[in-house]
């Protein structure tokens, strides 16, 4: 890991730092006011403190670990990529989506990935590094400066006879009006990397964009993804933040799986709904299963009932001794990787596919599209420069 930066301390560690320094602790805090609440990217530029304390700040320790290497913009403006290198010469890719009535951020938890998914870019890199608490959360102050910045040059949500059925489709689940946005109001850990393998980090920044003092995001606005991993689903069961959990499954057998996901060959499905109906009894919170849809490979209309069954507790001895699941569909259409063989699941497959869910008491949505254009989708991201 490296050096640890000030976007790597908590409001405890400044206030030793402070203190170390031997200045009173409010210094400490009004740091940190700086830097999560006024978005402060120069320790010269935090003008309520003594100058020499800012030029100490800016001499001594790094403010952050990511270098801007290059900002890509799509979809009128309103979907934005932001590729970043780290000191040791890795690099992430994090995206700003702008809605209507939202602006989300997509980070990244890990540069690379060791999963191997069969349909997603980063998985062709492996595993390069677990990226630091203050890394993850350094993405976040980003996207909120860019949002800043954006509304700052006059940007506007494009309205829907821009796109047209586009358009349509980025709508469909977010109908407001668009209003002036102040803030990020979601972050969703969904970028490169897994988050459950690089748990402690990631659940620092999590508490770190939750504190109440500082960038204050709350709890349930904040999702994360996990390919499965059963320890880490169990261990966030037992946490204290109401974070959203989303996990990936793309497959209703265990035999089709192992070959887009291979560590279901360790965390097999019975398993993965196991822990899913603990995380739900515990928690009370619904799950959401995201299933990307490849052509000919999982979007069968059979296989989608096979879905629903699964999901719905039907067992093979009648289909009234389950008991259904507490939980959501997020069907994706598989955005495409340069140099695999995989298909993209036609529309109207994916319309039969969703209708086999919805018709069998399956909640279930398909994912509003952004950022193709510029490899920024759901699995497109690969560090690219």
């Amino acid at each position: 890991m490296p050096n640890p930066t000030l976007y790597d301390m908590t409001l405890a560690d400044l206030e030793v730092l402070i203190r170390d320094w031997g200045m009173p602790a409010f210094r400490a805090r009004q740091i940190y006011r700086q830097l999560y609440i006024n978005l402060v990217d120069n320790p010269v530029m935090m003008t309520d403190l003594p100058f020499s304390l800012r030029g100490r700040l800016a001499t001594e320790i790094a403010l952050g670990g990511l270098r801007l290497v290059r900002t890509q913009v799509a979809d009128g403006g309103i979907t934005r990529k932001a590729l970043f290198a780290l000191p040791d010469g890795a690099v992430i890719e994090t995206v700003l989506m702008i809605y209507p009535d939202r602006a989300t951020v997509c980070i990244s938890t890990q540069a690379g990935c060791a999963m191997g998914c069969v349909f997603c870019a980063t998985g062709t890199l492996g595993l390069l590094r677990n990226l630091s608490a203050g890394e993850m959360v350094e993405q976040a102050l980003w996207a909120s400066r860019e949002l800043r910045r954006w509304q700052a040059a006059g940007g506007e949500v494009p309205s829907l006879a821009d796109f047209r059925d586009d358009g349509a489709r980025w709508w469909a689940d977010a109908p407001a009006p668009v209003r002036q946005l102040s803030r990020i109001s979601n972050i969703v850990f969904m970028g490169m990397g897994e988050p459950f393998a690089n748990y402690d980090h990631w659940w620092a920044a999590v508490q770190r964009l939750h504190d109440p003092q500082g960038f204050n995001m709350g709890a349930r606005s904040m999702t994360v993804s996990t390919v499965g991993l059963v320890s880490g689903i169990r261990r966030l069961a037992g946490e204290g933040l109401p974070i959203n959990l989303a996990i990936s499954l793309h497959a209703p057998d265990d035999a089709l799986r192992s070959t887009l996901i291979p560590i279901n060959d360790r965390f097999p499905i019975a398993d993965l709904l196991a822990v899913t109906r603990e995380y739900t009894a515990r928690t009370g919170r619904r799950v959401s299963f995201e299933y990307v849809l490849l052509q000919g490979r999982n979007d069968y209309p059979h296989q989608a009932l096979a879905l629903a069954k699964l999901l719905r507790g039907h067992t093979a001895e009648g289909a009234d001794r389950g008991v259904p699941l507490l939980c959501h569909v997020n069907l994706i259409p598989w955005n495409p990787v340069p140099g695999s063989p995989l298909g993209r699941s036609e529309r109207l497959r994916v319309a039969a596919f969703q209708q086999v869910l919805v018709d069998y008491g399956v909640a279930c949505t398909v994912r509003v599209e952004r950022g193709a254009e510029i490899a920024a989708a759901c699995g497109q991201l690969a560090g690219a420069n």
